[in-house]
Protein backbone atom coordinates (compact mmCIF):
# COMPACT_ATOMS: atom_id res chain seq x y z
CA UNK A 1 0.00 0.00 0.00
CA UNK A 2 3.06 2.16 0.91
CA UNK A 3 4.30 1.78 -2.57
CA UNK A 4 0.71 2.79 -4.14
CA UNK A 5 0.60 5.91 -2.11
CA UNK A 6 4.05 6.98 -2.99
CA UNK A 7 3.27 6.75 -7.39
CA UNK A 8 -0.17 8.13 -6.52
CA UNK A 9 1.13 10.81 -4.15
CA UNK A 10 2.58 13.30 -7.76
CA UNK A 11 -0.77 13.52 -8.58
CA UNK A 12 -2.92 14.61 -5.11
CA UNK A 13 0.39 16.41 -4.52
CA UNK A 14 -0.84 18.37 -7.69
CA UNK A 15 -4.55 18.79 -6.51
CA UNK A 16 -3.20 20.42 -3.25
CA UNK A 17 -0.71 22.48 -5.62
CA UNK A 18 -4.39 24.23 -7.10
CA UNK A 19 -5.37 23.96 -3.98
CA UNK A 20 -3.31 26.44 -2.61
CA UNK A 21 -2.66 28.79 -5.42
CA UNK A 22 -6.52 29.91 -5.27
CA UNK A 23 -6.64 30.10 -1.70
CA UNK A 24 -3.24 32.25 -1.96
CA UNK A 25 -5.15 34.13 -4.38
CA UNK A 26 -2.32 33.49 -6.82
CA UNK A 27 -5.00 33.32 -9.32
CA UNK A 28 -8.92 35.05 -9.57
CA UNK A 29 -11.72 32.77 -10.07
CA UNK A 30 -11.95 33.62 -13.70
CA UNK A 31 -8.62 32.20 -14.70
CA UNK A 32 -9.81 28.73 -12.81
CA UNK A 33 -13.17 29.27 -14.32
CA UNK A 34 -11.39 29.90 -18.06
CA UNK A 35 -8.99 26.82 -17.39
CA UNK A 36 -11.49 24.63 -16.54
CA UNK A 37 -13.84 24.85 -19.50
CA UNK A 38 -10.55 24.77 -21.53
CA UNK A 39 -9.66 21.51 -19.88
CA UNK A 40 -13.46 20.12 -20.25
CA UNK A 41 -13.84 21.57 -23.81
CA UNK A 42 -10.94 21.07 -25.62
CA UNK A 43 -7.83 19.48 -23.50
CA UNK A 44 -9.34 16.49 -21.81
CA UNK A 45 -11.36 15.32 -24.86
CA UNK A 46 -8.35 15.64 -27.25
CA UNK A 47 -6.51 12.66 -24.34
CA UNK A 48 -9.63 10.83 -24.45
CA UNK A 49 -10.31 11.02 -28.44
CA UNK A 50 -5.85 10.28 -28.94
CA UNK A 51 -6.47 7.17 -25.90
CA UNK A 52 -8.64 5.50 -27.70
CA UNK A 53 -8.14 6.01 -31.20
CA UNK A 54 -4.27 5.24 -30.47
CA UNK A 55 -5.33 2.27 -28.15
CA UNK A 56 -4.28 -1.58 -29.09
CA UNK A 57 -7.07 -3.47 -27.89
CA UNK A 58 -9.91 -6.12 -28.89
CA UNK A 59 -13.23 -5.10 -27.53
CA UNK A 60 -14.02 -9.07 -27.79
CA UNK A 61 -11.13 -9.92 -25.98
CA UNK A 62 -11.66 -7.48 -23.44
CA UNK A 63 -15.46 -8.87 -22.56
CA UNK A 64 -14.50 -9.66 -18.98
CA UNK A 65 -13.06 -6.81 -18.17
CA UNK A 66 -15.59 -4.75 -19.28
CA UNK A 67 -18.19 -6.77 -18.14
CA UNK A 68 -16.60 -6.57 -14.42
CA UNK A 69 -16.77 -2.76 -15.12
CA UNK A 70 -20.02 -2.33 -16.57
CA UNK A 71 -21.77 -4.70 -13.73
CA UNK A 72 -19.68 -2.21 -10.84
CA UNK A 73 -21.43 0.89 -12.54
CA UNK A 74 -24.70 -0.19 -12.54
CA UNK A 75 -24.68 -1.67 -8.85
CA UNK A 76 -23.44 1.87 -8.41
CA UNK A 77 -26.71 3.62 -10.04
CA UNK A 78 -28.82 1.27 -8.67
CA UNK A 79 -28.21 2.27 -4.67
CA UNK A 80 -27.48 6.04 -6.26
CA UNK A 81 -31.09 6.34 -7.22
CA UNK A 82 -32.29 4.22 -4.14
CA UNK A 83 -31.81 7.42 -2.19
CA UNK A 84 -34.41 8.94 -3.22
CA UNK A 85 -36.55 6.51 -1.50
CA UNK A 86 -34.30 6.39 1.43
CA UNK A 87 -33.90 10.06 2.23
CA UNK A 88 -36.75 11.56 0.24
CA UNK A 89 -34.18 15.07 -0.56
CA UNK A 90 -35.52 18.14 -2.64
CA UNK A 91 -35.77 17.35 -5.81
CA UNK A 92 -33.60 19.99 -6.85
CA UNK A 93 -30.55 18.64 -4.76
CA UNK A 94 -31.17 15.17 -5.60
CA UNK A 95 -31.24 15.68 -9.32
CA UNK A 96 -27.86 17.33 -8.44
CA UNK A 97 -25.98 15.36 -6.46
CA UNK A 98 -26.79 11.81 -7.33
CA UNK A 99 -24.02 12.31 -10.01
CA UNK A 100 -21.20 11.56 -7.50
CA UNK A 101 -22.19 8.19 -6.21
CA UNK A 102 -21.69 6.60 -9.66
CA UNK A 103 -18.97 9.47 -12.02
CA UNK A 104 -15.41 9.17 -11.67
CA UNK A 105 -12.84 11.50 -12.04
CA UNK A 106 -11.28 10.78 -15.65
CA UNK A 107 -8.48 12.82 -14.84
CA UNK A 108 -7.38 11.33 -11.66
CA UNK A 109 -7.80 7.73 -12.94
CA UNK A 110 -5.70 8.27 -16.19
CA UNK A 111 -3.30 9.87 -14.41
CA UNK A 112 -2.98 7.02 -11.79
CA UNK A 113 -3.29 4.15 -14.58
CA UNK A 114 0.00 6.17 -15.85
CA UNK A 115 1.84 6.41 -13.13
CA UNK A 116 1.13 2.50 -11.50
CA UNK A 117 0.64 0.70 -14.79
CA UNK A 118 2.31 2.51 -17.71
CA UNK A 119 0.67 2.28 -21.33
CA UNK A 120 -0.97 -0.60 -21.58
CA UNK A 121 -2.71 0.23 -18.19
CA UNK A 122 -3.30 3.55 -19.70
CA UNK A 123 -5.19 2.03 -23.16
CA UNK A 124 -7.22 -0.50 -21.10
CA UNK A 125 -8.86 2.60 -18.72
CA UNK A 126 -9.14 4.23 -22.04
CA UNK A 127 -11.41 1.70 -22.69
CA UNK A 128 -13.65 2.05 -19.45
CA UNK A 129 -13.45 5.58 -19.84
CA UNK A 130 -14.74 4.79 -23.84
CA UNK A 131 -17.40 2.73 -21.73
CA UNK A 132 -18.73 4.10 -19.12
CA UNK A 133 -18.20 7.97 -19.70
CA UNK A 134 -21.21 8.34 -22.28
CA UNK A 135 -23.60 5.81 -19.84
CA UNK A 136 -22.16 8.24 -16.66
CA UNK A 137 -23.09 11.59 -18.55
CA UNK A 138 -26.10 10.58 -20.16
CA UNK A 139 -27.70 9.65 -16.46
CA UNK A 140 -26.48 12.62 -14.89
CA UNK A 141 -27.66 14.58 -17.47
CA UNK A 142 -31.25 12.56 -17.57
CA UNK A 143 -31.50 13.13 -13.82
CA UNK A 144 -30.95 17.13 -14.05
CA UNK A 145 -32.86 17.14 -17.55
CA UNK A 146 -36.27 15.14 -15.65
CA UNK A 147 -36.05 17.81 -13.01
CA UNK A 148 -34.97 21.18 -15.41
CA UNK A 149 -37.26 19.41 -18.35
CA UNK A 150 -34.20 20.18 -20.57
CA UNK A 151 -34.10 18.04 -23.53
CA UNK A 152 -31.97 14.84 -23.06
CA UNK A 153 -30.60 14.55 -26.41
CA UNK A 154 -29.59 17.82 -27.16
CA UNK A 155 -27.47 17.57 -23.96
CA UNK A 156 -25.94 14.49 -24.37
CA UNK A 157 -24.75 15.53 -28.37
CA UNK A 158 -23.27 18.99 -26.84
CA UNK A 159 -21.17 16.79 -24.18
CA UNK A 160 -17.76 16.84 -25.57
CA UNK A 161 -16.56 14.09 -22.99
CA UNK A 162 -19.29 11.92 -24.73
CA UNK A 163 -18.52 13.06 -28.12
CA UNK A 164 -14.60 12.77 -27.93
CA UNK A 165 -15.21 9.04 -26.50
CA UNK A 166 -17.61 7.79 -29.24
CA UNK A 167 -15.41 9.51 -31.68
CA UNK A 168 -12.08 7.82 -30.36
CA UNK A 169 -14.04 4.38 -30.14
CA UNK A 170 -15.60 4.59 -33.56
CA UNK A 171 -12.06 5.35 -35.58
CA UNK A 172 -10.57 3.00 -33.67
CA UNK A 173 -13.10 0.54 -34.77
CA UNK A 174 -12.41 1.47 -38.46
CA UNK A 175 -8.68 1.67 -38.21
CA UNK A 176 -8.24 5.25 -39.00
CA UNK A 177 -5.85 6.93 -37.47
CA UNK A 178 -5.09 10.80 -37.53
CA UNK A 179 -1.72 11.79 -39.76
CA UNK A 180 0.94 11.92 -37.53
CA UNK A 181 1.34 16.25 -37.24
CA UNK A 182 -2.47 15.96 -36.05
CA UNK A 183 -1.76 12.53 -33.84
CA UNK A 184 1.29 14.55 -32.73
CA UNK A 185 -0.96 17.36 -31.62
CA UNK A 186 -3.73 15.65 -29.64
CA UNK A 187 -1.05 14.14 -27.60
CA UNK A 188 0.42 17.07 -26.58
CA UNK A 189 -2.70 19.29 -25.94
CA UNK A 190 -3.98 15.60 -23.76
CA UNK A 191 -0.54 15.32 -21.96
CA UNK A 192 -1.89 19.45 -20.61
CA UNK A 193 -5.13 18.12 -19.58
CA UNK A 194 -3.98 16.19 -16.43
CA UNK A 195 -1.61 18.72 -14.87
CA UNK A 196 -3.95 21.37 -15.50
CA UNK A 197 -7.04 19.49 -14.76
CA UNK A 198 -5.55 18.21 -11.60
CA UNK A 199 -4.66 21.82 -10.59
CA UNK A 200 -8.56 22.86 -11.24
CA UNK A 201 -9.55 19.76 -9.09
CA UNK A 202 -7.73 21.40 -6.37
CA UNK A 203 -8.77 25.05 -7.23
CA UNK A 204 -12.65 23.91 -6.71
CA UNK A 205 -12.49 22.48 -3.62
CA UNK A 206 -14.69 23.83 -0.79
CA UNK A 207 -16.17 22.21 2.16
CA UNK A 208 -19.07 25.20 2.20
CA UNK A 209 -22.57 23.89 0.77
CA UNK A 210 -23.48 20.83 2.31
CA UNK A 211 -25.99 22.12 5.41
CA UNK A 212 -29.10 20.10 5.22
CA UNK A 213 -28.34 17.29 3.15
CA UNK A 214 -25.15 15.74 4.68
CA UNK A 215 -26.42 12.11 5.03
CA UNK A 216 -27.55 12.14 1.53
CA UNK A 217 -23.87 13.60 0.23
CA UNK A 218 -22.11 10.92 2.66
CA UNK A 219 -24.70 8.30 1.52
CA UNK A 220 -23.44 9.14 -1.77
CA UNK A 221 -19.73 9.41 -0.63
CA UNK A 222 -19.80 5.99 0.93
CA UNK A 223 -21.72 4.64 -2.28
CA UNK A 224 -18.89 6.03 -4.48
CA UNK A 225 -15.77 5.32 -2.56
CA UNK A 226 -16.62 2.30 -0.27
CA UNK A 227 -19.42 0.28 -1.76
CA UNK A 228 -18.73 0.59 -5.21
CA UNK A 229 -15.04 -0.57 -5.14
CA UNK A 230 -16.41 -3.24 -2.32
CA UNK A 231 -18.33 -4.65 -5.75
CA UNK A 232 -15.98 -3.91 -8.21
CA UNK A 233 -13.33 -6.83 -5.77
CA UNK A 234 -16.25 -9.19 -6.09
CA UNK A 235 -16.86 -8.74 -9.74
CA UNK A 236 -12.92 -9.04 -10.41
CA UNK A 237 -12.87 -12.70 -8.76
CA UNK A 238 -16.58 -13.26 -10.41
CA UNK A 239 -14.70 -12.56 -14.18
CA UNK A 240 -11.51 -14.04 -13.03
CA UNK A 241 -9.95 -11.14 -14.04
CA UNK A 242 -5.82 -11.10 -14.24
CA UNK A 243 -3.79 -9.10 -12.12
CA UNK A 244 -3.91 -5.68 -14.23
CA UNK A 245 -7.55 -5.58 -15.22
CA UNK A 246 -8.13 -6.70 -11.58
CA UNK A 247 -6.16 -3.28 -10.51
CA UNK A 248 -7.70 -1.47 -13.18
CA UNK A 249 -11.42 -2.30 -12.07
CA UNK A 250 -10.87 -1.56 -8.57
CA UNK A 251 -8.72 1.62 -9.56
CA UNK A 252 -11.80 2.74 -11.47
CA UNK A 253 -14.39 2.14 -8.90
CA UNK A 254 -12.54 3.58 -6.14
CA UNK A 255 -11.96 6.92 -7.55
CA UNK A 256 -13.68 9.98 -6.35
CA UNK A 257 -16.27 11.85 -8.49
CA UNK A 258 -16.39 14.00 -11.95
CA UNK A 259 -15.26 17.46 -10.80
CA UNK A 260 -17.12 18.21 -13.92
CA UNK A 261 -20.15 17.05 -12.11
CA UNK A 262 -20.31 20.58 -10.41
CA UNK A 263 -19.74 22.54 -14.07
CA UNK A 264 -22.64 20.23 -15.03
CA UNK A 265 -24.97 21.03 -12.16
CA UNK A 266 -24.54 24.94 -12.43
CA UNK A 267 -24.42 24.69 -16.16
CA UNK A 268 -27.91 23.30 -16.29
CA UNK A 269 -29.35 25.16 -13.57
CA UNK A 270 -29.23 22.59 -10.30
CA UNK A 271 -28.10 22.91 -6.91
CA UNK A 272 -24.09 22.86 -7.26
CA UNK A 273 -23.20 23.94 -3.58
CA UNK A 274 -23.59 20.55 -2.33
CA UNK A 275 -22.22 18.77 -5.40
CA UNK A 276 -18.77 21.10 -5.41
CA UNK A 277 -18.78 19.90 -1.23
CA UNK A 278 -18.85 16.27 -2.26
CA UNK A 279 -16.60 16.57 -5.05
CA UNK A 280 -14.12 17.97 -2.32
CA UNK A 281 -15.10 15.38 0.63
CA UNK A 282 -14.53 12.41 -2.07
CA UNK A 283 -11.13 13.91 -3.13
CA UNK A 284 -9.58 13.85 0.46
CA UNK A 285 -11.03 10.75 1.34
CA UNK A 286 -9.75 9.17 -1.63
CA UNK A 287 -6.37 9.88 -0.66
CA UNK A 288 -6.21 7.76 2.12
CA UNK A 289 -8.58 4.79 0.32
CA UNK A 290 -7.13 4.37 -3.32
CA UNK A 291 -4.25 3.49 -2.56
CA UNK A 292 -5.80 0.97 -0.15
CA UNK A 293 -8.31 0.04 -2.44
CA UNK A 294 -5.32 -0.52 -5.31
CA UNK A 295 -3.34 -2.68 -2.42
CA UNK A 296 -5.92 -5.45 -2.04
CA UNK A 297 -6.18 -5.73 -5.65
CA UNK A 298 -3.18 -8.45 -6.09
CA UNK A 299 -4.93 -10.47 -3.42
CA UNK A 300 -8.17 -10.60 -4.78
CA UNK A 301 -6.87 -11.46 -8.22
CA UNK A 302 -4.97 -14.61 -6.32
CA UNK A 303 -8.33 -15.56 -4.96
CA UNK A 304 -9.89 -15.24 -8.59
CA UNK A 305 -7.52 -17.18 -9.91
CA UNK A 306 -7.07 -20.10 -7.09
CA UNK A 307 -10.94 -20.25 -7.52
CA UNK A 308 -10.70 -20.78 -11.27
CA UNK A 309 -7.95 -23.52 -10.97
CA UNK A 310 -10.21 -25.29 -8.39
CA UNK A 311 -13.35 -25.14 -10.00
CA UNK A 312 -13.20 -28.28 -12.02
CA UNK A 313 -11.54 -30.48 -9.68
CA UNK A 314 -14.86 -29.37 -7.63
CA UNK A 315 -17.10 -30.05 -9.99
CA UNK A 316 -15.47 -33.73 -10.48
CA UNK A 317 -15.53 -34.73 -7.37
CA UNK A 318 -18.90 -33.66 -6.61
CA UNK A 319 -19.75 -36.18 -9.64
Amino acid sequence: MFANALLILPDFATILIGFALTRWRAYEDTFWRGAERLVYTVLFPALLFQSINGAHFSIGAETRLLAATGCAFLGAVALAFAARRLFSPPADVFASTVQTAFRFNSYVGLAVAQSLFGGEGVALFALIVALIVPAANALAVYALAQHRQTRLVRELAGNPLISATMAGLLTNLIGWHPPQPLGALFTRLGQASLALGLLCIGAGLTLTGARAQRRLLVYFSAVKLLALPALACVLAMVFTLDPLRTQLVITFAALPTASSAFVLAARMGGTPAPVAFTVTMQTLVAMITLPIWVSLAPAVSSAAVSSASHAPTTALANH
